[in-house]
């Protein structure tokens, strides 16, 4: 059996799996219940149909993929006493290569997570997002953000 902090791990790490892979609809999926937020902005998306809509507006897909890998590190995750909600705070960062871009880091940042169980197992409650530092993001996003 799998322990609860694997298990919450296995979401953290399932999201960065599925973004690379361009399943935007399994993304949205990992927040069916779960809100999700980016640190500066106001936009609070909830439930599947308003975080994929989200990432279709904002992810560059080529063939279908981002031609990204997003590595998750310092996972530390904290389940409550009673077992049936946790927290995790991890970082992230994106490298991507393209033929008009070679290899790179082009963001990195942190995620501020919350859980919860149930009798099917762990889910996402709540991500926050928060960007470090950036890169050339040309390729990875649909809109720039350095426009003002």
């Amino acid at each position: 059996m799998m322990s609860d902090r694997d298990a919450i791990a296995n979401l953290v790490y399932t999201y960065a799996e599925r973004l690379d892979a361009g399943d935007l609809e399994g993304v949205a999926q990992l927040f069916a219940r779960a809100t999700l937020r980016a640190d500066g902005f106001p936009e609070v998306r909830r439930g599947v149909a308003e975080v994929l809509a989200l990432y279709k507006q904002t992810a560059a897909l080529y063939d279908g993929k981002p031609y990204t890998k997003h590595l998750t590190t310092n996972l530390i995750v904290e389940v409550d006493a009673g077992g049936q909600s946790a927290s995790g705070r991890a970082y992230y960062t994106v490298l991507q290569a393209r033929p008009e871009l070679p290899l790179q880091i082009i963001i990195t940042g942190r995620y501020h997570d919350r859980f919860a169980r149930d009798q099917d197992g762990w889910y996402f409650t709540d991500r926050l997002m928060f960007v470090d530092l950036m890169g050339d993001l040309r390729f990875h996003l649909k809109w720039d953000p350095f426009a003002t």
